[in-house]
């Protein structure tokens, strides 16, 4: 016998030593044929697992055995004497795992089990391991393909409704990792660096349980023409709105009227500063006006002085807009808003199809100089100009160009181009809508998904702290609320020293 399975301490591990060397001499027996790798490389993927699962198997119960508790005190003040043995499965990475350990209990009092509070045992029969592998996947692609991939690529063993279910307890504690006194503080742009924050709203396909009260009403009272087709002006599925929010760093830098246009129109572009500490995140369950509430704590967190400049780009969205003055004014910060050029241009171009052919070249040009003169300052003069196009061309169809003048008149106070560039601020909004695109389009409308409130919500809190770089240290605060939840609270005073001194 090898000397290392003489030493008492190894003693458990024969088990586990008893499978590695069958698989050693299952492999000597395979090195022999002419297997190629791929069948190879599967089997020692299938007999590794099972000697993965007795190691760990065997270091639990190990754990376990080491936690002593002749007595234990609940938060209830009663004093638990009486020990019954037991076990529990755990599914673990590596297969299903059995752990011996003792329940204490007393008369008319709920039991408690030492062991589990000290190897922070999860209050169902799935892993932290298990449950950070499936959002991993869940976030990426549908659950049907992050069940597959589970089924393949680990001894896991899980339906798709479970693994929904662990995705929404996953990401309970969202919230309460991002108020601010249960994460580092962002790091601070420097001095010259402007703090801008974006909002967005991007519709979500909800089953009619999702829908807000208005949008469930109208749905309920619809109906088709024609069964089995779509008519004009018809819908396929409701939707709810989920709000998208972004705060990040930015270095301002100075540009010109020429700089933009030359961007426009597909230039050679310079190097530009690079949005840094971003932050993204969306919520399909929130009011706007609560996602934006979070976006101007997340501004505190990251400027309690107010010193810097901050910038609001919007999109001529009414609700959002009035929610971030409300905000800024609470709070008593300035704040400079600026109506994104791209959601202006579109105007504009919606104007000049009123005014030539579809296709004709010298719309380009129209649009080009009033795009100029709004990057100059001249907002007003432009909305009037376009009106004043279409009078003199004696225009009947001028839907475009009026819907563009008001456009460009509501928003006047937020268009001073001129002076945005010169300070080197932002003015079109590519990050929030980058994060539209990647937090919640490309997951949440994958071919076939309907979603529930809970289901969505918490795919886009999970994708929204994978996406801000975030997503491991929130785990780590997961696993430490699922032990206050789970354990500690049932304990006097949280008080688990004897795990701690097991442990040891």
């Amino acid at each position: 016998m090898p000397a290392y399975l003489e030493d008492p301490a190894h003693a458990p591990f024969v088990p586990a030593i008893v499978a590695f060397v069958g698989l050693l001499e299952t492999l000597v027996v395979v090195g022999a044929r002419s297997d190629d790798h791929a069948h190879i490389e599967q089997l020692i993927l299938k007999q590794g697992t099972e000697v993965l699962r007795l190691l760990l198997e065997i270091c639990l119960n190990m754990r376990a055995a080491s936690v002593q508790a002749d007595k234990v005190e609940g938060a209830d003040g009663v004093m638990r004497t009486h020990h019954r043995s037991g076990t529990r499965q755990l599914e673990t990475l590596f297969g299903t795992v059995v752990v011996k350990r003792d329940r204490v209990g007393a008369r008319g009092a709920e039991a408690l089990v030492p062991a589990d509070a000290s190897l922070n045992m999860p209050a169902d029969r799935f892993s932290f391991g298990v449950r950070e592998r499936v959002v991993a996947e869940a976030i990426r692609g549908s659950y049907d393909a992050a069940v597959e991939s589970m089924d393949r690529t680990s001894g896991a063993d899980l339906a798709k409704r479970q693994a929904e279910e662990l995705v929404v307890a996953a990401a309970q504690d969202f919230d309460a990792f991002y108020d601010g006194a249960q994460r580092d503080a962002p790091e601070r742009g420097s001095a010259t660096s402007l703090l801008v924050l974006s909002v967005d709203g991007k519709g979500i396909v909800m089953r009619p349980d999702g829908l807000r009260k208005e949008t469930r009403k109208a749905a309920s009272k619809g109906f088709h023409k024609i069964d089995g087709r779509l008519s004009r002006g018809e819908k396929r599925n409701r939707k709810r709105m989920a709000t998208v929010a972004a705060v990040y760093d930015l270095e301002a830098r100075p540009r010109t009227v020429d700089d933009i246009l030359g961007d426009m129109r597909g230039g050679v572009r310079e190097q530009r500063p690079r949005a840094q500490g971003k932050r993204v995140w969306a919520s399909v369950e929130k009011s706007a006006g609560d996602v934006i509430h979070e976006v101007f704590d997340e501004v505190h967190a990251r400027e309690p002085e107010g010193q810097r400049p901050i910038v609001a780009l919007v999109d001529g969205n009414a609700t959002q807009i009035r929610e971030i003055r409300s905000e800024a004014r609470k709070r008593g910060l300035q704040v400079t808003l600026v109506l994104d050029i791209i959601h202006v241009t579109e105007y504009l171009w919606g104007a000049a199809w009123n005014v030539f052919q579809e296709g004709d070249p010298q719309a380009k040009k129209w649009v080009d100089r009033y795009l100029r003169m709004l990057l100059e300052g001249r907002a007003s003069i432009v909305a009037a100009a376009i009106r004043r196009c279409a009078t003199t061309r004696g225009l009947t169809q001028r839907k475009g160009i009026d819907k563009a003048a008001d456009y460009i008149l509501g928003h006047v106070d937020m268009m001073r181009y001129d002076q945005y560039l010169a300070q080197g601020m932002p003015i079109a909004t590519g990050v929030i809508e980058g994060a539209c695109r990647h937090l919640v389009k490309d997951r949440m409308d994958i071919t076939g998904a309907r979603w529930g409130l809970k289901g969505a919500e918490a795919v886009l809190r999970l994708r929204s702290l994978s996406s801000s770089g975030d997503l491991a240290d929130y785990f780590a605060f997961h696993r430490d609320q699922e032990a206050q939840r789970n354990h500690l609270q049932h304990y006097a005073n949280n008080d688990i020293h004897w795990t701690r001194n097991a442990a040891a």
